[in-house]
């Protein structure tokens, strides 16, 4: 008999069960308060109940753990400075999208040695976001695969969806069930309306094909998620962080029944890909909400301990790690912690006066 199933797969390799990962790694009461209050914090934001101007800033992606924490212990020292401005969130992105082949992320290549250690990928990622926690700061991360969430939500205060998924129906169920605040991207060639309509669809109920805490295949039924939001990323060479495209962003959001707010991705088409032109975004955002534009709400910012990126070194082994840089992104160009620490006292200074409501001063 011929063979019908399985012909191009290798391996099929059982792994553990969220659950019992959650057991290994598992959340104490003083971060659990971190990650809820960084919730709830996020949505009074969004909501305007808090003035505060929300930043999601860190690595363009994580592949070496230690540079991260250094990282977030630099960032809960200048979070602490400016907490009653700026609510600052650590970008902890795991999972990478590749519009081709490449490294995908922690998660899957936790070592860079292109055997792709998956399990030891997941314990890395939530004992980082452990870590992260225990500082007292917020995590939020995009999430690719659906099947991650159920390893690590727990200790997300904020989620994204990328350019590239936003449009998808497996990405909007899953935002449909997630606990936290979720950004939508608009997509690549800069279309909004992919991200409205992902916002619409992610706010309804959705039954589909999932695991359970104990990895049993399931059927998962959400109660829709109201906090889902757009970010503008710019598209197709175009940037749409300027005062016409903010609005008429808001107006589709109006017109859809949907919160008016924005947040805008300092990265990406919006910096023409160019890591340095980030700060001409964010200094054009900072000034816009100056002017009073409400309906912006806050930025993502590629930051890293050290600017630009490197390349992977080919082919990806055992000694990859040690031919690295430390602290220099291995994805997406990303500022430095001196532009950071600038623009982030930058941008406090300029919110001086227009910040009137801090629901969360203290979180």
């Amino acid at each position: 008999m011929h063979k019908l199933d399985g012909v191009n797969v290798r391996a099929i390799e059982p792994l553990l069960s969220p659950a019992e990962l959650i057991a290994q790694y598992p959340v104490t009461e003083d971060i659990a308060r971190t990650v809820y209050e960084g919730r709830e914090t996020i949505r009074n934001i969004l909501s305007r109940k808090d003035d505060r101007f929300l930043v999601v800033m860190g690595p363009c992606s994580v592949h070496d753990p230690a540079a991260a924490v250094e990282y977030a212990q630099k960032l809960k020292t200048i979070a602490e400075e400016v907490k009653d401005r700026i609510y600052i969130v650590m970008r902890v992105y795991f999972e990478k999208p590749r519009t081709t082949i490449g490294w995908k992320g922690l998660i899957t290549d936790p070592q860079l040695d292109g055997k792709d250690d998956m399990p030891t990928g997941l314990a890395t990622a939530r004992k980082l976001l452990l870590d992260v926690a225990s500082l007292g700061l917020s995590s939020g991360t995009e999430f690719l695969d659906p099947i991650v969430p159920q390893y690590i939500s727990d200790l997300i205060s904020w989620a994204a969806i990328g350019a590239r998924t936003t449009e998808s129906q497996t990405h909007r169920q899953m935002a449909s069930g997630l606990s936290m605040p979720v950004g939508f991207k608009n997509s690549t060639d800069g279309n909004t309306q992919t991200a409205i309509d992902a916002m619409q669809s992610s706010r309804s109920q959705h039954s589909f094909l999932g695991i359970d805490e104990n990895g049993r295949t399931a059927v998962v039924r959400t109660n829709g998620n109201p906090w889902g939001h757009v970010i503008l990323r710019g598209g197709h060479n175009l940037t749409n962080y300027d005062p016409q495209a903010i609005k008429t962003a808001t107006d589709k959001l109006t017109s859809a029944g949907c919160n008016p707010v924005v947040m805008v991705d300092c990265s990406h088409a919006n910096s023409g890909k160019k890591f340095e032109r980030q700060e001409v975004v964010w200094k054009s955002i900072i000034e816009q909400r100056v002017s009073g534009n409400e309906s912006l709400v806050g930025m993502m910012l590629e930051s890293n301990l050290f600017e630009g990126n490197q390349k992977l070194p080919e082919p990806l082994d055992e000694t990859t790690l040690t031919k690295l840089k430390h602290g220099v992104s291995i994805t997406d160009a990303c500022v430095g912690w001196e532009q950071t620490d600038d623009l982030l006292h930058w941008a406090y200074d300029r919110l001086e006066n227009i910040i009137k409501n801090s629901v969360k001063k203290s979180a």
